[in-house]
């Protein structure tokens, strides 16, 4: 079952939430130590080069994942939600989607205001649209941090919700995400 039913996640949404998932917790580990790497250390240039081709692979697969969903709707929600549970839910996956372009728009514009393409590990390149506005890179990575901080926190949110759901609940909400059957 690759596609989602009306009562659970398919296989390619399951597979696309936790990759994204991992990505991103990933990622932010990454960055938040590889910022304090000195130009001396054999990771100063190796850890942007893995962080900048990740997070472009992640882009690619957002938008796979926002066509998935246009083709493979998501399953309804459960009748015991409540309707402030489904409008705050709506809310936080919007949050969590915004955060991830935002992301990916400020890393572009912090790495490529000198002009040069993002290399994304030698397989193609993501072509430079060069410096667009004054500070470009400053003001753009002091977006990139804050967004990554809050997407942290909303995607910490999102998962305490749905162990909220699965322990307090005891419903099959955390359960269809890993495309079990209600």
């Amino acid at each position: 079952m690759l596609k989602n039913s009306l009562t659970h996640y398919g296989l390619v949404s399951v597979l696309l939430h936790w990759l994204v998932a991992l990505v991103v917790f990933g990622l932010f580990a990454l960055g938040f130590w590889m910022v304090d790497l000195s130009y001396y250390s054999e990771w100063y240039r190796t850890a942007p080069y893995w962080h900048k081709s990740i997070g472009i692979l992640m882009a690619l697969a957002m938008i796979f994942r926002l066509c998935w969903r246009a083709v493979s709707p998501p399953p309804k929600a459960l009748a015991t939600h409540k309707q402030w549970e489904r409008r705050l839910s709506a809310a936080m996956q919007f949050c969590l989607y915004l955060g991830i372009a935002i992301l990916v728009i400020s890393g572009y514009l912090i790495s490529t205001e000198d002009g040069r393409a993002i290399a994304v590990f030698n397989w193609f390149e993501v072509p430079s649209l060069g410096a667009l506005f004054a500070d470009q890179a400053d003001i753009a990575g002091l977006v990139h941090e804050y967004t990554a901080y809050s997407l942290i926190l909303l995607a910490t949110l999102h998962g305490l919700a749905a162990l909220k759901h699965h322990f307090i609940d005891k419903d099959h909400t955390l359960k269809r995400m890993f495309g079990k059957k209600p």
